[in-house]
């Protein structure tokens, strides 16, 4: 945060798009809250859905009592989602959601198997057990994690038939129990072919493998779909995870929802039924805030929403790269989710990154000293605030909410423009010299 000044800021109010610092400057926030925010800060249906739960004093959690809030969000959710996803579980957060998704498809097959897939490009969380799953370079300390995970290439259906292969026992049987997939990558802008996700499907249903789509960026109509899966019919996974955007941009929850054949056979019994269980789970405001949210969502059309944001964002963020060849290497995304990947500048730029404390083993130091010091410089001179994907190539991240206006869609353009506009030489020679003087 103190990399680009957001730190030295305080926050006094925000709505919308938009977030008014204490000096009465008004900050535009393109940055989506990383997928929570489709709704923007502050939406004001689903303040008063949280008011009206308040004001009649309504119960949040008791082991003892049925809750009709989580009902009614699993019941809402299984009728938006295809096939028979139609069993949820509502967690924390998105990293949680993970976790109960992997349990189940382990206790599906009774422990019998052993390995889990997940691909070298890839965001599944941080605690210990998803966080092992997670391909990132986030992931620079090795913590302790799963046990047998295999590791196939992001989007290649050849290699990751051969990660399954590679799993078999002695007698020829898989030893597979999940394959964690994100058709989507939020992190590297790329995406599986609806092909290839098909194929995956069927592999998975040839070998009995539990196959789990991750979607807690993705979802929620971010990509122009409710689910980035969905705009491929007939195409189920096995269990959904999603989360962020889910509580409206006010409620901390996640939710995973799985087969009804899946969470029957793992879980369907008495001695069962607390084998993923917490107390802090489903609380009630939480669980009204997610059901206004859905609401929003469908009823406000959040997917046609990030379709005319995509014809606005992709022709825009294309002039962009051709106006600035030298700066911009390429430019990719769907719906509201969008990435500009910048490069260029002098190789001496390498070695000075070999000399810089805490960057020196850093093969990314040039691309990542570019891109913030056009963050750094949309947000003093722009007032617009943005950030980059830390995984992969360290893309500048296009992603804002789903209620941003055309006039502030403009805006940006012309701002990122106007900011490459100075030239690599100025934008860096700025942002070191703001640094070093500090």
């Amino acid at each position: 945060m103190t990399t680009f000044g957001f730190g030295r800021e305080l926050v006094e109010r925000a709505e919308g798009t938009s977030i008014w610092l204490r000096d009465g400057r008004r900050v535009l926030d393109f940055t989506g809250g990383v997928g929570v925010l489709n709704h923007g800060h502050n939406h004001p249906r689903i303040l008063r859905a949280r008011q009206r739960y308040n004001e009649q004093r309504r119960m949040e959690v008791h082991k003892a009592f049925f809750s009709p809030y989580l009902a009614a969000l699993s019941r809402n959710v299984a009728a938006l989602l295809p096939g028979d996803l139609n069993i949820s579980y509502f967690p924390n957060s998105g990293a949680e959601a993970n976790e109960g998704a992997i349990k189940m498809a382990y206790k599906y097959h009774g422990g019998n198997r052993r390995t889990i897939l997940r691909a070298d490009i890839s965001f599944h969380g941080k605690t210990l057990g998803a966080g092992s799953l997670t391909g990132s370079t986030e992931n620079a300390f090795a913590f302790p994690g799963l046990p047998n995970i295999g590791v196939y290439p992001y989007g290649d259906l050849a290699g990751l038939t051969a990660a399954v292969e590679a799993a078999r026992r002695p007698d020829g049987g898989c030893d597979v129990y999940a394959l964690m997939l994100e058709p989507f990558s939020a992190s590297s802008l790329r995406q599986w072919s609806e092909a290839d996700l098909r194929a995956v499907r069927a592999l998975c249903d040839r070998n009995d493998i539990i196959l789990i789509f991750d979607e807690i960026y993705t979802g929620w109509g971010k990509t122009g779909s409710l689910f980035a899966f969905m705009r491929h019919e007939g195409l189920v996974p096995d269990i959904l995870t999603y989360s962020k955007s889910l509580g409206g941009g006010k409620a901390s929850i996640s939710g995973y929802t799985a087969r009804e054949r899946v969470f029957r056979k793992a879980y369907d019994r008495l001695s069962d039924v607390i084998l993923h269980s917490t107390t802090y789970y489903g609380f009630g405001e939480e669980t009204a805030t997610a059901i206004e949210a859905v609401n929003v969502v469908v009823e406000d059309d959040y997917p046609a929403r990030a379709r005319r944001l995509e014809a606005t964002l992709g022709p825009g963020l294309q002039r962009i790269a051709k106006a600035h060849p030298d700066i911009v290497g390429e430019v990719k995304g769907t719906g509201a989710l969008w990435g500009v990947f910048l490069d260029g500048g002098p190789r001496i730029l390498d070695l000075a990154g070999k000399l810089v404390p805490g960057f020196s083993h850093d093969p990314r130091f040039r691309t990542k000293l570019i891109t913030l010091s056009v963050i750094s410089h949309l947000f003093r001179e722009h007032g617009i605030i943005t950030y980059y994907s830390p995984n992969v190539e360290n893309p500048l991240m296009v992603a804002p909410s789903l209620v941003v206006s055309d006039d502030d869609v403009d805006y940006f353009l012309d701002s990122l423009d106007a900011t490459l506009s100075r030239g690599l030489t100025r934008l860096l020679t700025s942002f070191v010299r703001e640094k070093v003087t500090k």
